[in-house]
């Protein structure tokens, strides 16, 4: 479960109904309104919908589940430890010893890479095909992403639309001064809900997406790159510091195996 969008979600509705309560309005009667959210988001949707094919609509309402959920491929300290290991069992016993090790894995990126590499399969060969994996696999990310964003950028616009047919009404019905306060309300309603779709789940969805995408693609590259190391016989002292790279300096001294690459 990543805690971070959880909280985040729940710390924006409380905020959102703090202020409506000690403003002394009534969150059912003041700020509930039927066809304001018919409006808002079903049109939203129904945009979002027509912008994408329906397969990728229902997979990008499915991955509101994949925002709240740590990645599955660890963290670059983890993976470069695998590689390290990785490293020192083939210096010392020989690249078909990894083939050994791929049994209780559960990364399938890295067992196809050490498989490649076990076969005798050319280098260049294998970063092209573990290269291929990776843009087929952010093409897919970006996919659902765009679904988020798309969302967000429709949420206001629909929000806004909403917003001009109760003006219309209200514009109708000027002889009656005592409905326009109330009327106005209503027509702002949808402004509100277009703004909560694209500020409070829309935007910080895709946002969290593209971070843990991000993360996936750079522990990606961080196996390719060791792998390619552990092919060309290259000494673990070596390929840890070459890894180590990818991070951040600050992160660097917690990375790597337990008693680093052996020499």
């Amino acid at each position: 479960m990543d805690i971070a969008s959880l909280v985040g979600l729940i710390l924006g509705a409380v905020m959102v109904v703090f202020g409506i309560l000690s403003s002394g309005g009534n969150i059912v009667e003041d700020f509930m309104d039927l066809p304001s959210v018919i409006i808002t988001i079903g049109g939203s949707l129904a945009g979002t919908l027509a912008s994408h094919k329906l397969a990728d609509f229902i997979s990008g309402l499915k991955s509101i589940g994949l925002a709240m959920k740590e990645p599955s491929v660890g963290d670059a300290s983890e993976v470069i430890s695998n590689i390290i290991n990785l490293s020192n069992i083939s210096r010392k016993e020989g690249l078909l010893a990894l083939e050994e090790a791929t049994h209780d894995m559960d990364d399938e990126f890295l067992k196809k890479g050490i498989n490649l590499v076990v076969d005798g399969t050319d280098p260049d060969l294998v970063r092209g095909i573990l290269e291929t994996d990776l843009i087929n696999l952010e093409a897919r990310h970006k996919k659902v992403i765009g679904f988020w964003e798309k969302w967000a950028e429709l949420g206001p616009a629909w929000g806004m639309i909403g917003t001009l047919i109760g003006l219309v009404n209200m514009l109708k019905n000027l002889t009656d001064s005592s409905s326009i306060g109330p009327n106005m309300a209503v027509a702002l309603l949808t402004t509100l809900y277009g703004s909560l779709i694209a500020n409070w789940l829309a935007g910080p969805t895709a946002a969290k997406l593209k971070v843990n995408n991000d993360m996936e693609i750079m522990m990606r590259e961080i196996t390719v790159e060791g792998l390619l190391s552990i092919q060309a016989g290259e000494n673990p002292r070596v390929i840890e510091e070459k890894l180590k790279s990818f991070l951040a300096p600050s992160d660097r001294d917690n990375a790597g195996s337990e008693d680093g690459g052996e020499a």
